[in-house]
């Protein structure tokens, strides 16, 4: 009887210790959800990951779920049955017939009144949008209320009140490891759930399929959670059902999920949508520079301890960076102490903060650390360049140049064909041989040598004069080029140990 009475004491205790844990987090979770924009909750507090896991996600996925729509985006297409000359008199336009195209996404519901977040490509152009809700028979019609193409972010209104908003997370405090699940409508099969991990944080793909650019601020949660068509736009929620991400595309020779998803951060998202409900637009912190990766040449030529974060390469005249003391060459580090670890994040960095705020900046420049502050201007309308496909007639050279490179001066029709500002002097590139030390630095045909180990280069034979004179094993070479999508000052560190005596 003792050891019966025993085992109900002891049964007791852990019901009631399970029971007093569970309370504990629930009255947790309310104290940490707070409001922020009017109507959209926010939780910022890290998710537990000392806690084993359960044996079932449903709890996750019924607080999530009903947040998440589907989305139909229509358009409508002329098409002419009869084709000629004649067919632009109004006529022959009765002959024109419009035709339907359809195609489905998600969305995830943010605030009760109807706001709603997804990807940009669901609805860009879309002449018809309509919103369906999981266990909701009606049937919304939806407003863009505006859309950032640049992070692929658009956010829709709709007529309704006490909607089931999902409480947004912090794409901060993620880590690689974190259980994510995925929810949309993939296939148009209805609401779909599938789970991974995070893979990996920060992103960039500039050779997506997806429609990626240098234009694009990337900074990519990936996740090996299936992601396909028709997901795009839906929610990416951590483990206890808040959102952390928009889903917005994947890497798959077939088409479909092949394990690599990418997700916007939240963070980036909500940055957006605010920037749009309140101010109409989009405004960004604008610092004036043109940033690059930092590569292991480029570390042990600007005395970076590693290959971590961004080069300026170059700095705009007039521009916040150029009025603080920045200048070509600096490595930054940190920006008010959150790391750089590429231009890509550099950008993304400064692009959500807002215009008019102090940015304080950690440079390395001569090997020595610095800290600099710079009040950030507004990032101009249009200010990414424009692509320009024009190629320069070829020239001969005039001197050969490290290995299989060959360069000429500046002359008129180089200056002119490239659109070489007229305070800038040079050796252009004519050849780059395809498997050269060069080539596999990055330098290109047509890209104007402006210094070679920090030396000025005026024309041909000072490249040559310069080279022959470098006994490193990296040679720092200073270009501009004006060819593609880039324009400006890079750097590059090209290998010279073949040369090296």
């Amino acid at each position: 009887m003792k050891k019966h009475s025993w085992l109900r004491i002891c049964t007791i205790v852990s019901v009631v210790s399970v029971a007093v844990l569970a309370v504990s987090r629930i009255t947790l979770w309310a104290r940490d959800s707070q409001p922020g924009q009017p109507g959209i909750s926010i939780s910022a507090t890290p998710i537990n990951r000392d806690a084993r896991l359960g044996n079932s996600y449903s709890p996750v996925v019924k607080k999530a779920a009903p947040s998440v729509v589907n989305i139909y985006s229509a358009y409508f297409v002329k098409q002419r049955y009869l084709r000629g000359p004649m067919m632009d008199d109004p006529f022959f336009r009765q002959f024109e017939r419009t035709r339907r195209e359809n195609s489905l996404g998600s969305g995830i519901i943010v605030t009760p009144d109807g706001y709603i977040l997804t990807a940009n490509h669901v609805v860009d152009g879309a002449d018809e949008i309509k919103v369906g809700i999981l266990n909701d028979k009606t049937e919304y019609v939806a407003k863009i209320v505006g859309s950032d193409p640049a992070t692929d972010i658009a956010v829709l209104k709709i007529s309704a009140n006490n909607l089931p908003a999902i409480i947004l997370g912090d794409s901060s405090q993620l880590e690689v490891g974190d259980v994510v699940l995925a929810i949309g409508n993939p296939f148009g099969l209805g609401q779909t759930v599938t789970r991974g991990i995070i893979s990996a944080l920060g992103r960039s793909l500039p050779d997506m399929e997806a429609g990626n650019s240098p234009q694009r601020y990337q900074d990519f949660i990936q996740t090996d959670a299936a992601i396909n068509k028709g997901n795009s736009g839906g929610a990416l929620v951590d483990a206890e059902g808040r959102l952390i991400g928009i889903n917005d595309a994947i890497v798959s020779p077939s088409g479909t999920s092949a394990g690599i998803g990418f997700a916007v951060p939240i963070n980036m998202a909500r940055n957006v949508m605010e920037s749009i409900i309140n101010g109409g637009r989009v405004s960004r912190g604008f610092l004036g520079i043109n940033p690059q990766d930092v590569d292991a040449g480029l570390a042990q030529s600007f005395g970076v301890a590693n290959s971590g974060g961004a080069l300026v390469s170059d700095v705009g005249p007039g521009t916040p960076a150029s009025k603080s003391g920045i200048i070509s060459g600096d490595v930054i580090i940190a920006i008010n102490d959150k790391p750089i670890t590429s231009a890509d994040n550099l950008r993304v960095t400064v692009s959500q903060l807002r215009p008019g705020t102090q940015a304080t900046v950690k440079l390395i420049r001569n090997a020595v650390e610095k800290t600099i502050v710079a009040t950030l201007g507004e990032l101009p309308a249009g200010s990414m360049p424009p692509e320009n496909q024009a190629e320069p007639s070829k020239a001969v050279g005039k001197a050969d140049m490290l290995d299989g490179v060959v360069v000429g001066d500046l002359e008129d029709q180089w200056r002119e064909q490239l659109q070489v500002p007229s305070d800038l002097n040079g050796a252009v590139v004519t050849q780059v041989g395809q498997d050269s030390n060069s080539a596999q630095a990055g330098l290109r045909p047509y890209d104007l040598i402006l210094a070679i180990n920090r030396q000025p280069v005026n024309n041909a034979a000072d490249a040559e004069r310069l080279c022959k004179a470098s006994r490193k094993s990296q040679i720092l070479v200073k270009v501009w080029r004006h060819f593609g999508n880039s324009v400006g000052t890079r750097f590059l560190s090209v290998d010279n140990t073949q040369h090296k005596k």
